[in-house]
């Protein structure tokens, strides 16, 4: 099919030579792809600002042998453009664009990543939640459409019911007393219990949190992201908790 047509969400962009752009998307049927959009960082572009981080596009493309290149792009969303308004919510969903495209593989269907990544967005673009909370709950259930879910309530590794205290990272969440590994952490009971409404987007609970709760999940979350990636996100470390 040299000529296709998809629903995108860009992930990400780097320079091509004088005025072109390399531009990462995930698509609704065909997963991630990477395009070039020509001339589009010249001033007089006529769909430059549309192919941003964060923007949900209808795009047109021409098959190549080694890159697509862009040949019709509609904004549906300027989701990524309501987002850098907000230093917080920009660097939060930064960190959503690049673990999504850690998790997926090019020109592989991920409808359920996509439907996800687009839930996050629009949230923090519309202020539904607090941009941390959404950035944690998109975390654990990308994770967990990837094959990582943690377990927040039974033992992670015997399925001994809970709820258990200690968490451990590579064990794969709470581990029961007679599981648990030397250097296992043990975090407050009500972390525990909002990082499992989050990954299950019981967003009452979530919103209702304290602040202490949110901060120390969040560091459970982001170390049980990078140790089952086995690499870091680099824009975690943006991100202001």
């Amino acid at each position: 099919m040299p000529l296709y047509r998809d629903e995108a969400i860009v992930l990400r962009t780097h320079k091509l030579g004088e005025a072109d752009r390399i531009v990462t998307v995930l698509s609704r049927r065909l997963g991630k792809l990477r395009m070039v959009g020509k001339g589009v960082r010249r001033t007089k572009s006529r769909f430059g600002a549309r192919l941003e981080p964060g923007m949900h596009i209808d795009v047109q493309c021409y098959e190549g042998r080694n890159l697509d290149t862009v040949t019709q792009v509609e904004t549906l969303d300027s989701w990524g453009e309501t987002i850098s308004r907000d230093y917080r919510s920009w660097t939060s969903a930064v960190a959503v664009l690049e673990t999504c495209d850690r998790l997926t593989e090019e020109r592989e269907p991920a409808l359920q990543q996509y439907l996800l990544l687009s839930g996050a967005l629009r949230a923090m673009a519309e202020r539904d939640h607090d941009a941390g909370l959404v950035l944690d709950a998109y975390l654990l259930r990308a994770m967990a459409i990837g094959g990582y879910a943690p377990s927040f309530h039974d033992c992670a590794k015997c399925g001994a019911p809970g709820p258990h205290r200690a968490f451990h990272v590579a064990a794969g969440g709470v581990v029961c007393p007679v599981c648990r590994p030397p250097g296992s952490a043990a975090p407050a009971p009500e972390t525990l219990r909002l990082l499992a409404a989050l990954l299950a987007g019981d967003w009452a609970p979530a919103d209702a949190s304290d602040d202490r709760h949110r901060h120390e999940g969040s560091g459970l979350t982001a170390a049980f992201l990078q140790w089952h990636l086995e690499r870091g996100i680099r824009s975690l470390r943006m991100v202001e908790r």
